[in-house]
């Protein structure tokens, strides 16, 4: 009995459509957004960044701003040249490599009053590896394509 086209795409989304990573925004500090007199460190700590992932930094523009910098600048609050500051007021980060990141206010005093954040971004995870579906067999008539289809798509994805 051979499969038909429809049933092999099924069968094609259902092994590799899990595999497929969403990624989301995430708001940093939700609904408080990037601002002074909030928890960073607490915001962060029951969540799972990952690869793809993009932080939005929301805050009003001219208050504040962010800066990308490594963790002995991050610990010192010590802050970049101007030039490399985000100010739109919703900065997109697309977190693109895995590991920790770390980011500040640059304004006078945020930074030493807690407007600072550490993350640390995972890999992107992909399900097991499934063993490979036994091939059906051609077709009683040889109509069709569905023993054609498959067979291709056993050899293109094996």
């Amino acid at each position: 009995m051979a499969l038909s086209p429809l049933t092999i795409l099924v069968v094609i989304a259902t092994i590799f459509l899990p595999s497929i990573a969403v990624a989301k925004d995430i708001v940093v500090g939700d609904d408080h957004g990037w601002t002074v007199g909030f928890d960073y460190s607490a915001w962060a700590a029951d969540k799972t960044f990952f690869v793809g992932d993009v932080l939005v930094f929301k805050y009003a523009v001219g208050e504040h701003n962010v800066f990308k910098v490594n963790g002995t600048a991050f610990q010192s609050c010590t802050v970049p040249p101007p030039s490399e500051a985000l100010t739109t007021g919703s900065d997109r980060i697309v977190l693109a490599i895995p590991g920790r990141k770390w980011y500040i206010c640059g304004f006078g005093g945020h930074c030493s009053a807690g407007q600072k954040l550490v993350i640390t971004v995972q890999p992107q995870t992909l399900p097991p590896t499934l063993p490979p579906a036994p091939a059906p067999s051609p077709s009683k008539d040889g109509h069709g394509f569905g023993g054609w289809v498959s067979k291709k798509i056993l050899t293109i994805f094996h």
